[in-house]
């Protein structure tokens, strides 16, 4: 019988982000699913590039590294609100033209 290779669960990518096995399916993602209840054959289904394997293998590891996860998620939300505060600071016609509908709607 052969053994496979040792499989990395969780990686961090260039930037520090981890990521899920080799995919560039990001933990937070699986995790996010997972915390809402999904099952990791769901969360299979909604990311086609990861095994079943990869999606218990990615849990695991977030169940067994709670601690560097939590650093880990702290980072998150903050890189995501610096980046929403730059996005709410330019100017984007795009979204003025979805605020102006959206205000439009509920005028009516």
């Amino acid at each position: 019988m052969q053994m496979e290779e040792s499989t990395t669960y969780v990686r961090s990518d260039e930037h520090g982000v981890l990521r899920v096995g080799a995919t560039r399916v990001m933990l937070d993602s699986v995790l996010e699913a997972w915390e809402e209840g999904h099952s990791p054959e769901t969360i299979r289904g909604q990311y086609p590039s990861l095994t079943l394997a990869e999606v218990y293998g990615a849990i695991t590891w977030c169940l067994s590294h709670s601690e560097e996860l939590a650093k880990y998620l702290k980072l998150q939300d903050a890189a995501w609100m610096e980046g929403r505060a730059r996005a709410a600071g330019r100017p984007s016609e795009l979204r003025d033209r979805l605020q102006a509908s959206r205000d439009l709607g509920q005028k009516r």
